[in-house]
């Protein structure tokens, strides 16, 4: 306790003069500095890191150098320790993934889960990861929690799953959906949820707004890189481990009384320290050959497990649940860090460039693991330099005093550095049509000096530099793409963007990447590629295409685009053309291998996976057998998902699915008459399936003010449309004819769905149907509804598309006698629903009328409605006149079988006098008799 002794009487009497030792700030401050002497006198040699942080990197490469441990001990999900080999086929930024989807001991409805960890160059993580992995004799051990602890412990209120509370983080956790980055880009992440090492951030709001006030900074991260990471950057090892202990602590003792997640934080320092005591007891290393690298706030931690003296019982850590979790690496982004942690934009591309000038000015040589692609590898000295065994451990020098007491040396305006940095905005700004001078270059050298010396610094920072930028170039309208503030980021170093080596890719990327090999693409490039493919003269890249739009249907719209070409039933392209960002896209391409082999497996699994969801459809399923058709092939999955489409129509109990049903039991049984020489079964038992069960709902959809008039209309379309061949797989057309019979609506539109309906089987005749209407037209109580009549009228187009020109007559009848305070309000809803419907009702509608009304203008004034003109008297005349002719002597010599057909069919026999039979019997004697040679052989062969 000697060693602080001098720094606690200081902060005592500070505690003192400011509040008068009557509240916690003398427990706290004293407090403070027990923690940090905690961390000292452990035997367990314990490095405090921050995440991303350049200080904790450049001490980490340091103390790695001098101090050569044998055992890393890491703070990072120990199940994922054994994807970091495949970090050197990995260009960085990449993040660490578990992915699982087939859950078993969490919530229904939870999956699926994802956690990433992301991994840069410049984190004290990626330097201990690198020299455990490239140094022989060296162990690397993962002592945090599992992934399936992670989700195990986040709050879960009743009925949400478990990815949804992740959304407020816990501990080093946050979840994707933080501040927006810019572009896709920061949300290569997804919705998983982030795992860090070293989470260092106020917890008390108002803690976090007085440091941000005081310091005039804007955000977070530019306060820390200002006080923390600047003046750490060159200090010694021992400053650095006091210094970031001492923050670790403040921010654990200035916490929100009623902050749950510190007894998060608490079970996984019980569980890191239970892993690390039973490592050493099994391996029997020697704890001062081993390095404990875990965030500053868990280096002070106070639980009784803390320490390898530790006397409190032994920890039982819970078991994983049965859930199967996948293990890759996903492409990551310092745009996406940021977005996934809540960081200020540009701040990790910031970190990483004063990680840059940083070792070099310090003359620090990285470490950076053998074969690793886009950086520069170690040098050869570096690698072959002998091991130096450490010095003996020295007691634990007061360097806080010294340090806290002395201000930090300020670096002095690099004067070329931001004239550069001008000059280049400049430039970068007229590049995107700002209309930038050296006038701005000017103003943004001198207000960044200006903003630096109010903030107290002598250096403009790049943070200093990129508001003065916004401040003088920046207009009300960005011009291009990109404002001022993005176009600063890119100046700083970018938003660097990681890719996965093909050795580390799953099994499916690879395929993926060897099956598209004959279009002759780069395809980790990030960039958007156009590829041509003339399938007739070039029939090799046929599977491409299939392949290409199988991606289509698993991954987001714009990773595979058609540009030329369509994919339909019965329908193969000529010629194709497409627009691939397959590199853009790999997360998604390397989610897809934990799902399956191939992406025909994954297909498949999902399109099953769809069908027999609780909440599945018909229709649904109907699409599934589509889509199995089209980038399948397999007739025997189709099958099976048709017989699950069956199921589901039988087991419905309402008709809002039946426009679709109807739409795609259409396009399929067309595809099979085309393609194939009979039905599948599954297509004629949903076919009597259907007429059954829609035959069965149609009085209580009828009636039901809950079942739309499209639905109705789709009902009676499936009908009477598939009524032909139900007819012929055994249904009843009585059956029909009775559910119209006992259907009695009360809507306007229904009504006229139900003429529409009795029209069609002969219940109503047209006549009497076209007298309802003028009747209706004629009532001036009725009036106002005779809109929703027609919108029904409309409706019936599709089942009843004979009615075409009854439908055309009511339309130009109501235009032609509604008043407009009527038919106005009616309008948009008409276009509406031709808009809506176009497909279906709209050629319907434009033939007829096309055939009724005059098709040039010359002819309007003398045309006159087919509806209206008189019947012309000489039909009826010519009606009852029997055709002179053979055939009609020989009905008249044999009435019997005419007078049966017409009391078969309720019609009066009337047979009109003779005369034109005798003569019509003469011209065929004399025909016979001109040429008797051919009555002659007839009569030969007949043996007459």
């Amino acid at each position: 306790m000697s060693t602080f002794g001098a720094l606690r009487e200081q902060l005592l009497d500070a505690a003192e003069t400011f509040s008068g030792g009557r509240d916690a700030l003398p427990g706290i401050l004293s407090g403070m500095v027990d923690d940090v002497d905690r961390v000292l006198r452990e035997e367990l040699e314990i490095f405090p890191v921050c995440h991303h942080s350049p200080a904790s990197a450049l001490a980490m490469t340091r103390r790695l150098r001098d101090k050569r441990p044998k055992v890393v001990y890491l703070e990072l999900c120990e199940d994922l320790r054994p994807i970091l080999e495949e970090l050197r086929n990995c260009r960085l930024p990449v993040a660490l993934q578990a992915f699982a989807t087939q859950l078993d001991g969490f919530p229904p409805g939870s999956g699926p889960l994802s956690v990433v960890a992301p991994v840069t160059e410049a984190s004290a993580e990626y330097q201990a990861i690198a020299y455990a992995l490239d140094t022989p004799g060296v162990e690397l051990v993962l002592v945090d929690r599992s992934v399936d602890h992670v989700f195990q412990w986040l709050p879960r209120e009743p009925d949400e799953s478990a990815d949804a509370g992740a959304a407020a983080g816990t501990g080093d956790e946050a979840d994707a959906a933080g501040t927006a980055g810019p572009g896709e880009e920061a949300a290569l992440h997804g919705d998983a949820v982030g795992v860090e090492i070293g989470d260092l951030r106020p917890r008390f709001a108002e803690l976090e707004a007085h440091l941000l006030h005081h310091g005039k900074v804007r955000h977070w991260s530019e306060w820390w890189d200002q006080y923390v990471e600047q003046p750490l950057t060159g200090v010694d090892y021992d400053t650095y481990r006091q210094a970031m202990a001492l923050i670790g602590s403040l921010f654990r003792r200035l916490r929100p009384s009623s902050d749950d997640r510190l007894e998060r934080d608490e079970e996984r320092e019980r569980y890191m320290w239970t892993r690390i005591r039973e490592h050493l007891a099994t391996s029997g290393t020697d704890p001062a050959d081993c390095l404990y690298v875990c965030g500053a706030f868990h280096a002070v931690s106070r639980v009784d497990e803390f320490g390898l003296a530790s006397a409190a019982p032994p920890y039982a850590i819970t078991p994983r649940t049965a859930t199967r979790w996948l293990y890759g690496l996903i492409p990551s982004s310092h745009s996406a860090i940021e977005a996934q942690f809540g960081l200020a934009q540009g701040s990790v591309s910031i970190a990483a460039a004063t990680w840059s000038k940083a070792a070099t000015r310090g003359g620090v040589t990285p470490y950076r693991l053998e074969g690793q692609k886009g950086g520069r590898t170690r040098s050869r000295a570096a690698k072959a330099a002998k091991p130096v065994p450490p010095a003996p451990p020295e007691p634990a020098a007061d360097r806080l005093t010294g340090f806290l007491a002395t201000p930090p040396v300020l670096d002095g305006l690099d004067e070329d550095e931001l004239r550069g940095w001008c000059v280049d905005i400049v430039r970068l700004a007229r590049r995107n049509g700002y209309l930038a001078s050296t006038a701005d270059a000017i103003a943004v050298f001198e207000t960044s000096i200006l903003l630096a010396g109010m903030r107290g610094r002598a250096r403009p920072t790049p943070y200093d530099f990129q508001d003065a930028a916004v401040t003088c170039i920046e207009k009300d309208v960005v011009p291009g793409r990109r404002d001022v503030r993005r176009l600063c980021e890119i100046l700083l170093g970018g938003d660097r963007i990681g890719a996965v080596g093909y050795d580390a890719l799953p099994p499916l990327a690879r395929d993926v990447y060897d099956r598209l090999e004959p279009l002759g693409l780069d395809l980790s490039r990030r960039t958007q590629q156009r590829v041509l493919m003339d399938l007739m003269t070039e029939p090799e890249l046929v599977p491409c295409s299939d392949l290409l739009w199988t991606l289509r249907y698993l991954l987001p719209d714009d990773a595979v685009r058609p540009i030329m070409g369509a994919r339909r039933l019965g329908e193969r392209p000529i010629q194709e053309s497409w627009d691939l960002a397959i590199g853009r896209h790999q997360r998604s391409i390397i989610e897809l291998g934990y799902e399956g082999v191939t992406v025909e497996q994954v297909l498949e699994q999902r399109l099953r996976r769809k069908v027999w969801e609780p909440q599945a459809t018909a229709g649904v399923a109907l699409a599934a057998v589509e889509d199995a058709i089209l980038y399948l092939g397999s007739r025997r999955f189709a099958d099976e998902l048709g017989n699950r489409a069956v199921e589901l129509l039988a087991a419905e109990r309402t008709v809002d699915d039946a426009p679709e049903v109807l739409r795609r039991i259409r396009r399929l049984l067309a595809h099979y008459r085309a393609a194939e020489p009979a039905l599948p079964a599954w297509c004629e038992a949903f076919v009597t399936a259907g007429y059954a069960h829609y035959c069965t709902l149609l009085p209580t959809a009828f009636a039901d003010d809950d079942t739309g008039v499209r639905q109705v209309g789709a009902m009676l379309g499936f009908l009477f449309t598939l009524e032909s061949l139900a007819l012929s797989l055994g249904c009843d057309r009585a059956q029909l004819e009775l559910a119209v019979r006992q259907s009695h609506p009360e809507a306007p539109a229904k009504v006229a769905l139900l003429w529409a309906a009795k029209t069609q089987l002969g219940l109503l005749p047209r006549d009497e149907l076209r007298a309802r209407c003028d009747e209706l037209l004629d009532n001036p109580l009725v009036v106002p509804a005779f809109p929703l009549y027609l919108s029904g009228f409309v409706q019936a187009l599709e089942p009843v598309p004979a009615l075409a020109p009854f439908v055309v007559e009511v339309l130009s009848k109501a235009f032609a006698r509604l008043p407009d305070s009527v038919l106005l309000p009616w309008l948009p809803t008409l276009i509406t629903t031709l808009r809506r419907y176009a497909l279906e009702l709209v050629p319907v509608l434009v033939r007829e009328a096309g055939r009724t009304f005059p098709g040039r203008l010359a002819e309007l004034d003398a045309w006159a409605p087919p509806w209206e003109r008189p019947a012309a008297p000489a039909r009826a005349a010519r009606a009852v006149s029997a055709p002179s002719g053979p055939v009609t002597g020989l009905l008249v010599r044999h009435p019997r079988t005419c007078d049966a057909v017409a009391e078969l069919l309720g019609c009066a026999a009337e047979w009109p006098a003779g005369g034109g039979q005798e003569e019509g019997e003469t011209e065929v004697r004399e025909l016979l008799a001109r040429y008797p040679e051919t009555a002659g052989a007839v009569a030969a062969l007949l043996g007459g």
